[in-house]
């Protein structure tokens, strides 16, 4: 009767909805919360900043969501698809298919062109070469690198760089697009284009979680949650 009912829950027109969601790490003898029973919805096309200190556990749910770890107890329905219920091979298709990852670090292929390295999601997709460049092209695009397709990641700016993270993210039309500390190894101006860039996405029509410790880049999303020692301290909308 339980799953049946948490099923009924799930069957929503939620991309993310998290339950009673628990992390626990064991370190030695000791035992660390990382988050605590944390109760979570995303509806399509919201625009969600996630917000805490170090230590609050926005990390450890940025990872969660992006299907990159467990939850020791509680659930997540990810397209209402139950993800506790995923083996290790329907969790890679998750995260290579309805989740776009933007790193801090870009996390850039360094011999390979911003073509090349747009095209990386889509080689695992098991998509075909010509496949591949038309959508790794039309991504580029999107994000204002026509021009800049050729170029290896030495050759762009540190804007342009993650430009090019964000069309590899967008490449694969995923569900969610998460971005972990987006602007954070970029100047003020160039961490203003991207997340102008997150906005006009957001507006064509894309669910955006940003994951920051920064009031000003939260400021940017629809919908701010706070963080503190593993609990959801607010939820409120920006």
């Amino acid at each position: 009767m339980k799953t049946a009912a948490l099923d009924a829950q799930a069957n929503t027109s939620a991309v993310i909805r998290l339950q009673g969601l628990q992390r626990r790490y064991v370190m030695g003898a000791e035992f660390i919360d990382a988050l605590r029973a944390v109760d979570l919805t995303v509806e399509a096309n919201e625009y969600l900043a996630i917000m805490g200190q170090s230590g609050s556990g926005k990390s450890t749910l940025m990872n969660i969501i992006g299907c990159l770890d467990r939850p020791t107890a509680g659930e997540y329905w990810l397209n209402q698809q139950r993800v506790s219920e995923m083996n290790d091979r329907e969790l890679a298709r998750a995260r290579n298919q309805a989740i776009g990852f933007v790193f801090q670090t870009f996390n850039l292929l360094p011999r390979m062109t911003a073509l090349a390295n747009v095209e990386v999601p889509l080689i695992y997709s098991g998509l075909n070469r010509k496949d591949r460049y038309v959508r790794a092209k039309s991504a580029l695009e999107t994000v204002g690198l026509a021009d800049r397709m050729m170029h290896r990641p030495s050759e762009l700016s540190g804007g342009q760089r993650q430009r090019v993270a964000v069309a590899r993210a967008l490449v694969t039309n995923p569900s969610i697009l998460l971005a972990d500390e987006p602007t954070g190894n970029l100047d003020s101006s160039t961490g203003n284009e991207i997340m102008k860039l997150f906005d006009s996405l957001h507006e064509q029509g894309n669910t955006l979680i940003v994951v920051t410790h920064e009031q000003h880049i939260a400021d940017h999303a629809e919908r701010i949650v706070r963080l503190s020692d593993g609990d959801i301290l607010s939820d409120q909308k920006s």
